[in-house]
């Protein structure tokens, strides 16, 4: 932390964001030293979410949708997990982005291999599997009022082959959505541990065996790294930022809660450029491929 503040005192910055989870409390928790201006939200409220196992009990004691979770402080822990909402579960660690610690499994051996090998008794938690499908809702607030949000459907992780469990924390494509039971469960879990949010909220939510979204995280105080996306598609959610933040003037936006159209996609890879491109399109080109595939013979195994 010392570092940082030298930092600031010789470049002397209007506002700072942080954009690292790693670095989130730290930060936050001396933010009157800073000086210079931040745009976060309370520090309990950074505290509540970094931490997953408490965000999942204010979610749960305000009644929303979640999957079944416990603590793990043992191996005893971890077998009445599997007896409890078992046969497959998923590990993770109470901390932590890009999957960190995630691992789906159905093998109580496995399982407990997999904390042990991590240190993680006492730092992990057992929840119930939901589906593959997820959700994302990230949002900007002022003073309590929400000032703009979006959602977005991940419709894979890239790398995922390359992960045990198939979450690498990068988003492959993703897809803007609009929809209504996503954006009240959103704000609901948001209140559910903030009534007064402030700065970016950004809500993970999986869908269960019902449909249903469950929040499963937020991102507390910083952006996901697809926001590119909504600002090229129209949405320059960082402008915003700096402008709630800075001088405390909210931008007037006329649709506040997902102004951008449903079905525009934002196709990245490892060493190209991001692409902005429609739904539509890419099923259009898959056509055509299909098309072509059948024409000279090809087909699939």
């Amino acid at each position: 932390m010392p570092v940082v503040l030298d930092i600031l005192r010789e470049t002397r910055p209007d506002l700072m964001h942080i954009q690292i989870s790693a670095e989130m409390i730290a930060i936050s928790a001396l933010r009157d030293q800073l000086s210079c201006k931040t745009f976060l939200p309370r520090h309990e409220t950074i505290v509540a979410c970094e931490d997953k196992f408490t965000s999942f009990g204010r979610w749960k004691e305000a009644g929303l949708k979640v999957p079944e979770t416990i603590l793990l402080n043992s191996p005893e822990d971890l077998t009445r997990a599997f007896k409890k909402f078992g046969p497959r579960l998923w590990l993770r660690f109470t901390s932590g982005s890009a999957g960190r610690g995630a691992l789906p499994t159905s093998d109580p051996e496995e399982a407990n291999l997999w904390v042990e090998f991590h240190k993680g008794w006492g730092k992990f938690t057992a929840a119930e599997c939901l589906e593959e499908q997820t959700i994302t809702w990230q949002s900007i607030w002022k003073d309590g009022e929400l000032v703009v949000a979006q959602g977005r459907k991940r419709l894979y992780w890239e790398f995922a082959n390359r992960a045990r469990s198939g979450v690498t924390g990068i988003t492959g494509t993703g897809v803007t959505v609009s929809d209504p039971v996503v954006d009240e469960i959103a704000i609901a879990a948001i209140k559910a541990i903030d009534r007064e949010p402030n700065g970016v909220f950004g809500v993970d939510l999986t869908y269960d065996k019902l449909g249903v979204p469950n929040p499963t995280e937020i991102n507390i105080g910083r952006f996901f790294t697809t926001h590119q996306f909504f600002t090229n598609a129209g949405l320059n959610m960082p402008y915003i930022f700096v402008r709630c933040g800075l001088d405390g003037q909210v931008p007037h936006i006329s649709i506040k809660i997902n102004p951008l159209k449903p079905g525009l996609a934002w196709v990245r890879g490892m060493d190209v450029l991001p692409v902005l491109t429609t739904m539509a399109n890419i099923e259009g080109k898959a056509t055509q491929l299909a098309d072509r595939r059948a024409k000279i013979g090809m087909v699939d195994e």
